[in-house]
């Protein structure tokens, strides 16, 4: 089996929802462009607030995909 080489990009995911929507919504979003995902990792999670609510989640990931 060839060794891989992957390739890592940032991307940040909001949701009103919730953390895993945000998630969610930036690795869809990347599916539509980025070829070969494997894996994500969360690097940052902030939020946004209105009316002393959670009004939105920001989710920072890292994707990294491989290199053909």
């Amino acid at each position: 089996m060839a060794e891989q080489v992957y390739k890592k990009i940032d991307v940040v995911g909001t949701s009103s929802k919730s953390l895993e929507v945000a998630i969610q919504n930036a690795v869809a979003k990347s599916a539509k462009t980025v070829r070969n995902m494997k894996w994500f990792e969360v690097v940052e999670t902030r939020g946004r607030i209105k009316n002393g609510e959670v009004a939105e989640w920001q989710v920072t990931i890292s994707i990294g995909f491989t290199v053909t």
